[in-house]
C-alpha cells in the first residue's frame, strides 16, 4: 500500500512553487453575496520557478466560462508555469469580450513574469453574465505578481482570494517517497453551491458525465514530482472521476468547473516505474478527495453530509444514475435536513432514475460514517421491524452513510451529497429589490 503522510501547507510544500493574493475589488463591494465579505483578497497568483508538465479537467456543461476555454487551448501544449485566478465574477456567457479578457488576463500576467501567455492558465468564479473590470484586474494582476512568495502565508493567501460563498479555505499537502526522493503533492480549492461536477480533459461530456445544465467548485494542485504528461492526465482524469465528479451540494454544474495539476519535477525523482505512478496516483487520489470532501462539509446552508452507496447494479453508469437522483433529490435532501429516515422518498427517487430497479430486490440501510454495521429500513422491496426511533437515531448525526443495494448486479457507485436546508433557500433566493442580496 502506497505511504503518504500530511504535511502542513498547500500548493507551496512542492519545491518551486509561489503565491500570492491581493484584493482587487472584482466584485465590486456592495453588489451582491460574496462582496458583504469587504476586502477579501479576490485576485490569485501561482507561479513555478521552471516550467511545469500541465494537465487539466473541465466542466461538461454546455455552456462552459471564457477562461475554460482558453485553459483547454493553452494545455495543447502540455505544459505551464502560472495560473491566475480571480474570484467575483465568472467571466461565462460574456461572448467574444470575455474571451478576449481571459486572452488578456494570460498575457498580462505572462509580461509580469516574463513567461509566454500560453504558459499562464486563467480560472474566474462568481457571477455569470457581468464582464470583468479590467482596469482593476490589470492594476492587480501587476501588483500581485511582485508579490509571490514559497511561504505557506502565501499560499493560504491564495487559497482565501479564490473563495466565494464558502465559508472556510480548502488546503491540504501530503508528503511521499517517488524514485528514491521525498515528493510534495499540495492543493488548494474552492466551492460551496453550484456543486455537481462532471468534468473531462476536454470539457468534451463522456458518456458517464452527469447530463442537464447545472458557485463553481475550482481546485488547484501543484506536485514538485517528475511525471511524464501521459501518467499525469492518466492519473488527474482517475483521482477527479473518484472526488470531484462524486460529489453534489445542489445537483448543478457550474459553467467554470476546473481543476489543474502541474508538477515541475524539482524533487529529482527518476522516470517512473510502474509501481511509482500507483504511489503517486494514491497519493493524488487521496489529496483529490479531501479537498472534494471539503467542499461538500461547506455546502450552502448545510446541516448534514451523507455518503450514498449504491451496489448491485447491473453497471457503474446505472449505479452512478441511482445514486445521483437520490442525492439530488429535493425531497430526500429535505428530509436529511429533517432527520427524517424517509424510505419512501429514497426509493421514488430511484424508480425514476435511468437505472434499472425492481422494488421487490432493493435494500435500504443507514450506518454511521464508513462503518459497516447497517441499520436497515428497507429489505427486499418491504419495510422491516426496525423501530422509527432506532432509523431516525442514525440519520441524527451530521455525516452518515446511506446503503442502496439493487441486488441486480456487480457494479456500486458513491456519492458525497448534502442537506437542503431553509439556510439554502435563504441564501440563495435573494431580494431583487436588493441588489446586494443576489447570488452568483
Amino acid at each position: 500500500m502506497a505511504k503518504f503522510k500530511k504535511i502542513r501547507g498547500s500548493i507551496t510544500a512542492p519545491l518551486g512553487f509561489q503565491a500570492a493574493a491581493r484584493f482587487c475589488n472584482v466584485k465590486k463591494l456592495g453588489t451582491g453575496k460574496g462582496s458583504n465579505k469587504g476586502q477579501k483578497r479576490d485576485l490569485a497568483l501561482i507561479v513555478s520557478d521552471v516550467p511545469a508538465k500541465a494537465a487539466g479537467m473541465f466542466t461538461t456543461n454546455q455552456i462552459c466560462a471564457a477562461p475554460v476555454k482558453l485553459c483547454v487551448k493553452h494545455l495543447r501544449n502540455n505544459t505551464a508555469q502560472a495560473v491566475v485566478i480571480n474570484s467575483g465574477n465568472a467571466n461565462a456567457c460574456t461572448g467574444p469580450q470575455g474571451l478576449a479578457d481571459a486572452r488578456e488576463m494570460a498575457a498580462l500576467t505572462g509580461q509580469a513574469l516574463g513567461l509566454a501567455t500560453t504558459d499562464v492558465l486563467v480560472g474566474s468564479t462568481g457571477r455569470i453574465g457581468v464582464h470583468l473590470p479590467m482596469p482593476n484586474l490589470r492594476k492587480g494582476i501587476t501588483a500581485v505578481a511582485a508579490q509571490l512568495k514559497p511561504t505557506q502565508a502565501a499560499a493560504t493567501e491564495a487559497a482565501e482570494a479564490i473563495l466565494t460563498s464558502d465559508t472556510q479555505t480548502k488546503q491540504i499537502a501530503v508528503e511521499f517517497r517517488l524514485g528514491g526522493r521525498t515528493v510534495r503533492l499540495g492543493g488548494i480549492a474552492k466551492g460551496a453551491g453550484m456543486i455537481q461536477p462532471g468534468m473531462s480533459p476536454t470539457g468534451a461530456r463522456p458518456a458517464s458525465a452527469p447530463q442537464g445544465l447545472h458557485a463553481t467548485m475550482l481546485a488547484y494542485l501543484t506536485t514538485d514530482a517528475k511525471v511524464d504528461v501521459a501518467n499525469l492526465k492518466k492519473c488527474l482524469r482517475e483521482a477527479v472521476a473518484q472526488s470531484f465528479n462524486c460529489i453534489t451540494v445542489d445537483g448543478d454544474m457550474s459553467t467554470n468547473d476546473t481543476v489543474l495539476l502541474l508538477a515541475n519535477g524539482l524533487s529529482g525523482n527518476g522516470n517512473l516505474n510502474a509501481n511509482d505512478v500507483k504511489i503517486f496516483q494514491a497519493a493524488l487520489n487521496h489529496v483529490c478527495l479531501e479537498l472534494a470532501k471539503m467542499i461538500v462539509h461547506d455546502g450552502e446552508g448545510i446541516s448534514r453530509v451523507v455518503t450514498v452507496r449504491v451496489t448491485g447494479a447491473k453497471s457503474f453508469t446505472e449505479a452512478n444514475a441511482a445514486a445521483r437522483a437520490v442525492g439530488n433529490s429535493a425531497l430526500v435532501k429535505t428530509s436529511w435536513s429533517g432527520g427524517d429516515p424517509n424510505w419512501g422518498r429514497i426509493i421514488d427517487a430511484l424508480g425514476y432514475s435511468p437505472a434499472k430497479v425492481i422494488e421487490e430486490k432493493v435494500d435500504i440501510a443507514y450506518s454511521s460514517s464508513g462503518s459497516g454495521k447497517k441499520i436497515y429500513s428497507l429489505r427486499q422491496g418491504r419495510p422491516t421491524s426496525t423501530a422509527f426511533g432506532s432509523l431516525c437515531k442514525a440519520v441524527e448525526p451530521g455525516e452518515f452513510d446511506l446503503h442502496i443495494n439493487l441486488n441486480l448486479g456487480e457494479a456500486a457507485a458513491m456519492l458525497h451529497a448534502a442537506d437542503l436546508t431553509e439556510e439554502y433557500v435563504d441564501f440563495n433566493k435573494g431580494d431583487v429589490s436588493d441588489p446586494a442580496s443576489l447570488g452568483g
